[in-house]
């Protein structure tokens, strides 16, 4: 069983540093902020997994470094966001692997939807000084794409519910996640 963790930022600057001893999953909802994550990964044979989902209306920034301490540490981190208005978005994501730490997965998928013609960077780290690691980033700025929106249409929906649609699986992707933690950034979904 993992240690499941909520997390919702609205309109301020927060930092988080997480002394990680077991699996466990973080749910990380912004709305309008920026954040500094530190996340050190503490025992062996441990699982991270963080979600990142904000919403962005002005210039704001996500840092965030997960250090692989110990042997056998595995994360995966999914950072999505939207740059609602003609604002700075950007993400340093960082994962470090020094040179005692083997057989370690550290994983990263990053992506940014612009809503009109923000700037947003992302900026995938993978410092690692060890040959026996398993790792990967992606990153991923854009609009969503034409093909999707049309395939919603010809099914009867609008456009406007269309991109509904899309918003919400791109920021509230999990089954499992428990709707009433994240009630406010639910709504905040439906204003945009």
């Amino acid at each position: 069983m993992s240690k499941i963790l909520y997390i919702v930022d609205d309109n301020k600057n927060s930092d988080y540093k997480y002394e990680i001893e077991e699996d466990t999953i973080i749910y990380h909802y912004s709305i309008n902020s920026s954040s500094n994550v530190e996340i050190n990964m503490n025992k062996e044979d441990i699982t991270l997994y963080y979600y990142y989902n904000n919403i962005n209306y002005d210039d704001n920034e996500l840092r965030i470094s997960v250090n692989h301490n110990k042997n056998n540490t595995h994360s995966e981190l999914y950072n999505h966001g939207v740059n609602v208005k003609n604002k700075i978005l950007t993400y340093y994501v960082n994962g470090i692997v020094p040179k005692s730490s083997s057989k370690c997965i550290c994983n990263q998928e990053n992506q940014i939807i612009n809503m009109n013609n923000g700037k947003s960077t992302i900026c995938p780290n993978l410092l690692i000084d060890n040959y026996d690691v398993d790792s990967n980033h992606g990153a991923y700025i854009g609009k969503f794409s034409e093909e999707k929106l049309f395939y919603l249409m010809s099914r009867g929906i609008n456009r406007e519910d269309s991109y509904k649609l899309l918003l919400n699986s791109y920021l509230i992707n999990s089954d499992s996640i428990d709707l009433n933690k994240i009630e406010r950034f639910i709504k905040e979904i439906d204003k945009i």
